[in-house]
């Protein structure tokens, strides 16, 4: 027999004993019909957010919280008091992500500041911004303690901010700016946003009253290009110079959306996408002797849109939908009061057409008792996705101020908003379907005080509303924490009151789960795999 064939022989039964030895150590078939272990949910090691440049009026103070909470603990999670690496987190002026400094945002696409149906293309210009040799403007170095800054510069610029190691996991971040006079005076206030690649955003318009500019950040060392969409109640407005739109690096740019379309529509819905890169998009609206504050992204279509947090003092709320399908969709309106659900007299269903915008004013719908609006299919109709928003008004004549209420998805496991103060602070809780029951805690202040712990139970289809509970001898500000223990999913909103002369100036923000850990399956060798 030739050299050749032996070695041939030799590998083959070589192979053979492999798997011979593989299948006698496979798991057994007892073994494999048995329960799969729930993945470990481990922490996240790294968390990125924007804010967008807060206000150009000379009259404007901003202040930005900044907030970690304590590592979750109990089954399926993993302290994260020793995971990661890092523990460093940070909020700096717009510049590479991590770092405190970097160039001032420059507007390479700039709208024209005259309010013309213009818009003018500038090339980009790079000047060195005296803030950025600085230290973060919010810098945490601990879990648990908010911190604070406050900024009062017209041309404050737009943040980028990233937490790495135990400071990751639910790192959120506060933007809130009062307006003290003007035609668009008010409070404006948004939770930081992490970077997107696709958004809706129902409740802009283009009408004359309205100036609604959209600010993107890029967090990114490469150039974004991003196209803006906007639908009317007749559909897709004519647009011009909104496709494939560059966003410097790690820069900022507003754009007013009156200078993209002729088109003057009351309610719009805007879709910001990316072609390459990944952004921040938000609407910050200024209506003329009303106020002013930031219109943020809502939830991912869906079926079903839940808008929590109805101030109780509303006297004017709006409903705004859009259907981004190829369906028309018929909704069921419903208002999920201290009490239970029940449907507004006169308001009980709204028809959006696919590829519009609709919307239906509600009037002063909650007549003095908090509550939060859900967007269902009606009975027997189509499960049509829709995206939503809710714009609120409180106040009459000229101390009248706007916010507004985008649909948002549960808490989750553990949802947080930072900024809150002893005194005109509100957390709204709705359970849609069944009952659930909530922990909430209110951190340390930014100056002191020791956190608070409360535990609620929200029946099933109402909305429970109370003032936040405030941490003992809290200076400063503090976070709230909200997590949900037992029962069916819960939604939430805050609302800060913050009055400034004679007007009750206010902002609402939704919480929604800070997807601090992630499931990682448990892997092992399986030597399967060999066999033929």
């Amino acid at each position: 027999m030739k050299r050749t064939t032996i070695s041939l022989l030799a590998t083959a039964t070589a192979l053979a004993a492999i798997t011979a030895v593989a299948s006698l150590t496979a798991p057994g078939a007892a073994e494999t019909t048995a329960e799969a272990k729930a993945p470990a949910r481990l922490p996240i090691e790294r968390s990125s957010l924007l804010c967008p440049a807060p206000s150009g009026s000379d009259v404007a103070e901003t202040r930005y919280t900044a907030f970690t909470p304590p590592a979750l603990s109990g089954p399926g999670s993993r302290s994260t008091e020793s995971g990661g690496t890092g523990e460093k987190g940070e909020l700096g002026e717009t510049g590479k992500a991590g770092e405190s400094g970097g160039a001032r945002p420059t507007a390479g696409l700039r709208p024209s500041v005259s309010g013309q149906s213009e818009r003018r293309v500038e090339p980009g210009q790079s000047r060195p911004d005296p803030r950025a040799a600085g230290k973060p403007v919010v810098p945490l170095t601990e879990p648990g303690t908010p911190v604070s800054a406050e900024e009062s510069a017209p041309d404050a610029p737009a943040l980028v901010g990233t937490a790495t190691g135990r400071l990751a996991p639910g790192w959120t971040a506060q933007q809130t700016t009062v307006v003290a006079a003007g035609a668009t005076r008010g409070a404006l206030g948004l939770s930081c946003t992490p970077p997107e690649t696709d958004l809706w955003i129902p409740g802009a318009s283009t009408a004359k009253e309205r100036q609604d500019y959209v600010h993107l950040t890029n967090p990114d060392d490469s150039p974004a290009v991003v196209d803006i969409e906007m639908f009317g109640a007749n559909g897709e407005l004519r647009t011009t110079l909104t496709e494939g739109i560059p966003v410097p690096a790690r820069a900022g740019l507003p754009i007013l959306l009156s200078t993209l379309t002729a088109d003057v529509a009351p309610d719009v819905t805007v879709h910001v996408s990316t072609r390459s890169g990944r952004i921040g998009a938000a609407v910050r609206v200024g209506e003329a002797e009303t106020g002013s504050d930031w219109l943020t992204g809502a939830a991912r279509p869906a079926a079903t849109a839940v808008l929590p947090g109805i101030p109780a003092d509303a006297t004017s709320v709006r409903l705004v939908a859009y259907a981004p399908g190829a369906h028309d969709a018929e909704l069921k309106v419903e208002l999920a009061g201290p009490e239970g659900r029940i449907v507004p007299a006169g308001s009980e269903s709204l028809h959006v057409k696919a590829g519009m915008t609709a919307s239906i004013d509600l009037g002063d719908v909650t007549r003095g008792e908090p509550g939060s609006l859900i967007v269902s299919p009606e009975e027997g109709a189509r499960a049509t996705p829709v995206v939503a928003a809710l714009r609120i008004v409180r106040g009459e004549g000229d101390e009248r101020e706007i916010a507004f209420i985008p649909a948002t998805v549960p808490v989750g496991e553990r949802a947080t908003v930072a900024d809150n103060r002893a005194k005109g602070s509100t957390l709204s809780l709705t359970a849609p379907e069944k009952e659930a029951r909530v922990r909430v805690t209110a951190s340390a202040g930014t100056e002191g005080g020791a956190p608070v712990t409360k535990t609620y139970t929200v029946r099933a289809r109402t909305t429970l509303a109370f003032p936040v509970p405030v941490p003992a001898g809290v200076k400063g500000s503090f976070a709230l924490t909200v997590r949900t223990e037992s029962g069916g999913p819960v939604h939430a909103a805050r609302t800060l009151e913050l009055p400034e002369n004679g007007v009750e100036m206010f902002t609402v923000q939704p919480l929604q789960d800070d997807r601090g850990t992630v499931a990682v399956p448990k892997a092992q060798p399986d030597m399967s795999v060999l066999e033929d």
